[in-house]
């Protein structure tokens, strides 16, 4: 289970990426998970580069809004084929399907939990 802060800047995510109809939405858990850089992925996809700048943008505005947090760094919106979006212990990747099944996020750390939030 998450902690209270975590689950809300995840739950914040979520709802930016649902807002703009991202699809396939994966939380990984990291914690466990020695030298992971982070605590939680949060993996996503987006059908154009139209649209993963759309959600990566929806994200940080949504995010912003409703827990007032802004991203550490945020790259790849110039061609928008794989955007990532750093609040320090929740990385957000954005991809475009085919860019995302090429990298497979999911199956490099696929020792980590998958949660629900």
């Amino acid at each position: 289970m998450t902690d209270n802060s975590s689950e809300k800047i995840l739950n914040s995510i979520k709802n930016g990426i649902e807002d703009v109809k991202g699809e396939d939405i994966v939380i990984l858990d990291l914690k466990e998970i020695d030298n992971s850089v982070c605590d939680y992925f949060v993996v996503c996809s987006g059908n154009s580069n139209t649209q993963v700048a759309a959600i990566a943008n929806s994200v940080e505005r949504t995010v912003r809004k409703e827990i007032s947090e802004r991203p550490i760094n945020t790259e790849g919106k110039d061609n928008a084929k794989w955007v990532l979006i750093d609040y320090a212990s929740v990385v957000v990747h954005v991809f475009q399907k085919p860019v995302r099944e090429y990298y497979n996020i999911e199956g490099m750390w696929g020792d980590a939990k998958e949660i629900n939030v």
